[in-house]
């Protein structure tokens, strides 16, 4: 039998109750910029970051129920995204450890450290070539 090909996760689709905080929160502390979005700036229904996550606009949603776990995402600098995290309002820790953070709508982070360059060999695939 051949090995499987390999392959990473491009992105994750999330229900969020607040898109603009969102959007903000993983561009200000993650770096993460937006690739697309659909609907206007000032009203997006849904929105794509560079590297990890697609957030569904559901102002009704509320709670874990249909959405995840938790988003396990690499850093070049765990320790400042940690940082900067827990400087943004409404971002506390989760009870699995230090490097597990809460959102404020509940959604949780798991922060890892990567290798060296790893974060940058990642951003640089084009998803849409």
């Amino acid at each position: 039998m051949s090995p499987p090909p390999r392959v990473y996760v491009e992105h994750v689709a999330i229900h969020v109750k607040d898109i603009h905080w969102h959007i903000a929160f993983f561009r200000d502390v993650l770096g993460l910029t937006l690739r697309d979005l659909h609907g206007t700036p000032e009203a997006p229904s849904q929105v794509w970051t560079y590297g990890s996550v697609q957030f569904i606009y559901r102002p009704e949603y509320d709670g874990f129920n249909g959405r995840l776990n938790h988003l396990g995402l690499m850093a070049e600098d765990a320790e400042a995204v940690i940082a900067a995290a827990l400087a943004y309002p409404g971002v506390s820790h989760d009870e699995r450890g230090r490097n597990w953070l809460v959102m404020p709508d509940g959604l949780v982070l798991e922060i890892l450290a990567a290798s060296p360059g790893a974060v940058a060999q990642a951003l640089a695939v084009n998803p849409r070539a």
